[in-house]
């Protein structure tokens, strides 16, 4: 299947807030049901079994949006009793607002406006950089910019968590944006961002050309995701 170059999803034009809000609830459930979020947060596991315990663990998180994994990640780091510092990177101003509201607990969270091409952070600036259902907005120029700045970020891994190009993966993404009865938007967007995915061949490609040499590429049929690690 090839991919849907130049397509534009809904939700990366302006929306009215309460459909954002609606769309965003529907991207946190089919994550939470599905593994996006079981997936990239086992391997931060991974990168946080290399760590001394006494050191708070530095994470950014790529197109986070409304931060729903950046809660969870810092739930699982109070419960493990781990130090965390979670960043927080959205180019969409509306879309932070809201995550706003959902760290108000959260003070280990920070949230920054930047786009994923161009992050305002020092090299080495955190232990693990994670970017999910992010990489597929963008073109291959974008998307290697991006992989680049990621890289540069990071100390330890960098994690990209997407869906996978393939027609099953169309197949149940269509199909659980309608059993579950999503919004017409993520009804829209789910399937096309499935087709705008990359493959594991051509994300290692990119990554290449990023000067990221080291790169597993790990595909979940049955989740429709690819996850890949440069460590």
């Amino acid at each position: 299947m090839d991919r849907a170059d130049g397509a534009l999803e809904i939700l990366d034009r302006p929306v009215a807030l309460a459909d954002r809000v609606a769309s965003l609830a529907d991207i946190d459930r089919l994550n939470a049901w599905f593994g996006g979020y079981a997936l990239t947060l086992r391997e931060i596991r991974r990168v946080v079994a290399a760590i001394p315990g006494g050191d708070a663990l530095v994470a950014v998180d790529v197109g986070g949006g409304h931060a729903a994994f950046g809660v969870r990640l810092v739930d699982w780091a109070r419960g493990a009793r781990r130090a965390i510092r979670v960043v927080v990177v959205d180019r969409d101003v509306e879309t932070l607002a809201l995550a706003r509201r959902a760290c108000a607990a959260y003070p280990e969270i920070s949230l920054v406006v930047a786009d994923a091409t161009a992050l305002p952070l020092r090299e080495g600036a955190a232990d693990v950089v994670t970017s999910a259902l992010t990489l597929h907005h963008l073109e291959p120029d974008a998307a290697v910019a991006s992989l680049r700045e990621m890289a540069a970020a990071a100390r330890r891994a960098v994690i990209v968590n997407d869906l996978l190009r393939t027609r099953l993966a169309l197949g149940l993404v269509w199909l659980a944006t309608r059993l579950l009865r999503c919004h017409p938007i993520s009804r829209h967007d789910g399937p096309l961002s499935v087709r705008r995915a990359y493959s594991a061949a051509e994300l290692a490609a990119l990554a290449q050309k990023a000067g990221i040499t080291t790169l597993t590429v790990r595909a979940y049929p049955l989740y429709g995701r690819l996850v890949a690690v440069a460590a």
